[in-house]
């Protein structure tokens, strides 16, 4: 199943992070990395034209998720496993607490 999260810094399209084939990928639009005032969601995702991949979910996006009785809240209204991590970045982080927030995205037959 692939699941796609747009991402966005302050308001602004940043990129789309995405869980597919067993793998995390985090990449910058081409358009937000044109623009000279552009920032990377985080110091550990440099802004750079490559994606990111990795087997886990990036530190900085698991940071995102609520944790404590926020994220007990979460998993019993959503009945979502604490373990599905990209289910919960893409639920719980919409508003979430600073600049980043991360939109669901994911193909409507997929959901």
């Amino acid at each position: 199943m692939n699941r796609r999260g747009k991402v966005f810094v302050e308001d602004e399209f940043a990129g789309v992070i995405e869980q597919k084939e067993g793998l995390f990928v985090f990449k910058y639009d081409a358009e937000y990395l044109k623009k000279s005032d552009s920032l990377p969601v985080s110091l550990t995702l440099p802004l750079r034209t490559e994606a990111y991949e990795q087997k886990t979910m990036f530190p900085f996006f698991d940071g995102l998720i609520p944790e404590g009785w926020l994220l007990n809240i979460i998993e019993g209204n959503w009945k979502i496993n604490p373990r599905d991590r990209m289910s919960l970045l893409l639920l719980a982080c919409r508003d979430s607490v600073g600049n980043v927030s991360v939109v669901d995205d994911s193909p409507k037959d997929e959901k």
